[in-house]
């Protein structure tokens, strides 16, 4: 039987440290890296990357929007890159933002999340601005298929702030939460079953590396047993020592991510840069 995801998670971030590296085919790496603006030019850049990275992290993480634009045969190219990592002792996490209700949200749960889909990754993305509750069929999958699910709570993009930290009013809260507080409380429950007391849980949130905690209604207390993945290190402005000062004492359950900033360094040298970028955040972790 599968190891539940935040044991998986929690094995491959005390083995590597917390660098998730992105796969990220857009049209200008693509032609910095002299590959094709076609499918075959993503499968080959997306199977280099996981490549130089196995072995040297734990994750990777591909942004699905840049293999979608190719259509049918986009999506064929990101099945055989997902696989290959998958093969290659990678957890993936399948960056696709994805939020629906009902039967569609099913739908993406059973596409990105059900073993044996060609699709298949050990985590997804999630939006919870169709209402957090619409989550809950996805996060049960999850947890039933020892998948993981990672929701949109804090984000680095600026222009998502103003939504992110309104205040809500809620009679059973005690007082008023910002929004993305709201969003880490009402998705995190599964977290808190026994049987995860030991380590992280299958739910993880999105916290950009640029967002302060205090500011967006967030401390870590609340994030206890909760998986963060966290984008904005690299070419957005967050380096490895900020993440101890942007999380503090939850830094070892967090997923800094990057992806221009290895990407960019071309095929003959982002093993190289892979190495060297997990070591500083290794050399953070352990103090």
């Amino acid at each position: 039987m599968t190891a539940a995801f935040g044991a998986r998670l929690r094995a491959a971030l005390d083995a590597h440290g917390p660098l998730c590296v992105g796969i990220d085919p857009h049209a200008a790496l693509l032609d910095r890296w002299g590959l094709p603006q076609d499918a075959h030019g993503l499968r080959a850049f997306g199977l280099a990357v996981v490549k130089a990275a196995a072995g040297r992290v734990g994750v990777v993480k591909p942004q699905v929007a840049f293999f979608e634009r190719f259509g049918s045969a986009g999506f064929a190219a990101l099945e055989d890159v997902m696989a290959a990592a998958r093969d290659a002792g990678l957890i993936v996490l399948a960056d696709a933002k994805r939020g629906d209700i009902g039967s569609t949200m099913a739908g993406y749960a059973s596409a990105w999340l059900e073993p044996g889909s060609p699709l298949e990754a050990d985590a997804v993305t999630v939006s919870p601005y169709l209402g957090p509750e619409s989550l809950r069929e996805t996060i049960t999958a999850a947890v039933r298929a020892g998948k993981g699910v990672f929701v949109l709570a804090a984000t680095s993009n600026p222009e998502a702030a103003a939504l992110q930290t309104a205040r809500t009013v809620d009679v059973a809260a005690t007082d008023d939460q910002s929004v993305a507080q709201r969003v880490v409380r009402d998705v995190t429950w599964a977290n808190g079953s026994p049987a995860f007391a030991d380590g992280l849980g299958p739910v993880g949130v999105v916290i950009g590396a640029t967002v302060d905690l205090a500011e967006a209604g967030l401390s870590a207390q609340q994030l206890a047993a909760t998986p963060v993945l966290a984008p904005g290190f690299g070419a957005q402005g967050a380096e490895p020592a900020d993440l101890i000062a942007r999380f503090g004492p939850v830094a070892s359950q967090v997923l800094a991510s990057e992806s221009r900033s290895i990407l960019s360094a071309g095929p003959g040298a982002i093993a190289a840069t892979i190495t060297d970028r997990a070591a500083r955040y290794q050399e953070v972790i352990r103090g």
